[in-house]
């Protein structure tokens, strides 16, 4: 492997902004703020808006939307003049 060619690969923290879920894993990505792990050691640590513990599929919160009753909903308002044109 040619030298500094590659990326930083390093140990960092994933933290989830909206659920109190943080996980300890390696990637090349890296940030100032740091955070202190269950080990005692100091890592940096990224932050993220959604994770596996706050998407509603995997949370099972997830709404289905009725997409038929606003096709339904627009063919009655307006009826064939769409097609008009």
């Amino acid at each position: 492997m040619k030298a500094d060619t590659h990326p930083r690969y390093q140990p960092v923290v994933i933290k989830d902004k909206s659920a109190d879920f943080a996980i300890l894993t390696q990637s090349t990505m890296s940030s100032k703020e740091t955070i202190k792990w269950e080990d005692g050691k100091e890592y940096p640590v990224i932050y993220v808006d959604i994770s596996s513990a706050s998407h509603p599929f995997y949370t099972g919160r997830q709404q289905f939307v009725d997409t038929m009753g606003r096709v339904e909903k627009f063919r009655k308002r307006f009826g064939e003049s769409y097609k008009k044109k």
